[in-house]
């Protein structure tokens, strides 16, 4: 199914250049097993997914990774960013980009839920930040990574 896709996909005019016509990006927010249990209990092991990329690239498809939603005070530290988009290459992504957390309405109540659960330590951080902001300076983080370790931040030809 997905090589019909790409053999027969209509990209936009941004993107028409690219030789496949099925992107399949990734999504995963750390790479920690424990902390994912935590964010994403029914999802797959981030390297389950990791793996996933992996056999899409060998088959050609051009795949990637979106780090979404990066976890401020968890997942968001300039270790973590280096070690996600060095796995992310390791894997052979055509790309990597990260999204930070948004939180609104139910959504919220749950993940401060868990921040309470789990990470009693990081409340009152979380009550002081200000996600204004937030995602220019994580994302101007993760492109200065992509660039030193040379991989596409975003899609790109």
């Amino acid at each position: 199914m997905l090589r019909k896709i790409d053999e027969n996909a209509i990209l936009p005019k941004d993107l028409a250049t690219l030789k496949n016509g099925c992107l399949i990006t990734i999504s995963i927010s750390t790479l920690d097993e424990e902390i994912a249990k935590i964010f994403e209990p029914n999802a797959p092991r981030p390297k389950e997914r990791l793996e996933v990329l992996y056999k899409l690239r060998e088959e050609g498809f051009f795949a990637g990774v979106a780090y979404i939603p990066v976890l401020p005070f968890i997942s968001d530290s300039k270790e973590e960013l280096e070690e996600m988009i060095s796995k992310a290459k390791e894997y052979d992504a055509s790309y990597v980009f990260v999204g930070a957390l948004t939180l609104y309405g139910e959504g919220k109540e749950l993940y401060y839920k868990a921040i309470k659960k789990h990470f009693p330590e990081l409340l009152p951080k979380y009550e002081r930040f200000r996600f204004k902001g937030y995602q220019k300076k994580l994302e101007e983080r993760a492109k200065k990574i992509c660039r030193d370790i040379n991989i596409n931040y975003k899609i790109q030809n």
